[in-house]
């Protein structure tokens, strides 16, 4: 949407603006097959925040919601961001059809026909499902608020949503979807690691996080302080850390756990 044409909020919630014509004729001649993820502008900030991952992990945004129009609008919105949007109107097709594996967050309805959005979250939580979930709903109350929250929520904003408030939740959710999934592949990469240290090297490496010096490692295990300079340049060349605090800051959890 380009400044001059700026979008505005008609009273049933739909977001019109430039293109929107062009929206709605794509939805009167929409397939009956499954939804395809819809393509936006790029030069997202959260886009650009996942970059470096590649392009295979561009940011998809699932939105469910049993209302068309609402669907539109929102994709409409969501894109001027840079982000994709897959919109679903089932529910129950969404949990078995979405791809799990990719960047992005999950827009939710509250109350549709059938299920509603805090079961779907509920199921979503149950199955290790790590996307953010932005709940969406035009007749909150505190507990059911309280509820979303505590079932894991990312968001539970209220309709008709504010354009702004929505963007920012989504680009901020993106962004730590991000970060856990490079933590999560850091955390592997530290297991594969550790799990090439020979038992002497591990027994190295504990009390090295015990914050013990080479001459008392070698006091505790009966070896030379040579020895254990050996056992040190090995395990650190192994776990790939630079710095005894690298070492510790990535290894000490799995030290501990050990």
């Amino acid at each position: 949407m380009s400044a001059a044409n700026p979008p505005r909020r008609e009273s049933q919630g739909s977001y019109v603006g430039a293109g929107h014509a062009a929206a709605n004729a794509e939805a009167e001649g929409r397939s009956a097959g499954p939804p395809q993820a819809r393509p936006a502008p790029s030069g997202g900030s959260a886009a650009n925040a996942v970059a470096s991952v590649g392009a295979s992990l561009s940011p998809l945004i699932h939105l469910i919601d049993d209302d068309a129009a609402v669907r539109d609008s929102l994709a409409l919105l969501i894109g001027t961001v840079g982000l994709r949007v897959q919109a679903w109107a089932d529910p129950l097709a969404f949990i078995k059809g979405f791809d799990r594996h990719g960047i992005g967050a999950i827009v939710l309805d509250v109350r549709m026909p059938g299920i509603s959005g805090l079961t779907v979250l509920d199921d979503l939580v149950a199955q290790g499902v790590d996307q953010p979930v932005i709940l969406l709903t035009g007749h909150g109350t505190v507990e059911m608020c309280r509820r979303a929250f505590k079932s894991g929520a990312a968001e539970f904003l209220e309709k008709p949503v504010n354009d702004e408030q929505l963007l920012e939740a989504l680009q901020h959710a993106v962004r730590q979807h991000v970060k856990s999934r490079e933590r999560h592949q850091a955390d592997q990469h530290a297991r594969e690691r550790y799990a090439q240290l020979s038992e002497r090297e591990r027994e190295v490496l504990g009390l090295i996080v015990a914050g013990l010096t080479n001459k008392e490692i070698g006091r505790a295990l009966s070896v030379s302080p040579r020895t254990v300079e050996t056992h040190r340049a090995n395990l650190f060349a192994k776990l790939q850390a630079e710095s005894l605090a690298q070492l510790i800051r990535h290894y000490a959890a799995l030290v501990e756990g050990a």
